[in-house]
C-alpha cells in the first residue's frame, strides 16, 4: 500500500491585508457575515473576476492606507472597499527579486 501524504494546507489571508505591491492567488471568495458584507458581495466579486486560481495584485490603497484598495485581477484593475477585500481570501506569492 502506497502512503500519500496530504498536500500541506495553503496560508491564506484576506486580500485586505496585503500591502501595495503584492502578488497572490485567489483561494476563495465569501462574504465574512451579513454585519459586514451582504451575501451578494460574494456574488458580485466572483462575477468581475475574483476565482479561485486568479492571479491578483494590490496596486496602492487609499489615503492613510484605507479605502478605497486598487486590485488588479487578470487584466482588470478594480477600486475595492476594504470590507469587500476582505472577502476574498488569497494565498501571496513570493516576492520576485
Amino acid at each position: 500500500m502506497i502512503a500519500v501524504k496530504n498536500p500541506p494546507a495553503l496560508h491564506t489571508v484576506p486580500l485586505a491585508e496585503l500591502p501595495p505591491g503584492a502578488r497572490a492567488r485567489v483561494v476563495s471568495v465569501a462574504p465574512l457575515d451579513d454585519r459586514h458584507a451582504p451575501p451578494e458581495v460574494g456574488r458580485r466579486l466572483a462575477e468581475i473576476g475574483f476565482l479561485p486560481g486568479e492571479a491578483v495584485r494590490v496596486l496602492a490603497r487609499g489615503l492613510l492606507a484605507r479605502d478605497p484598495i486598487a486590485v488588479r485581477v487578470g487584466t482588470a484593475t478594480f477600486a475595492l472597499r476594504r470590507f469587500e477585500a476582505a472577502c476574498v481570501r488569497v494565498h501571496p506569492e513570493p516576492a520576485l527579486s
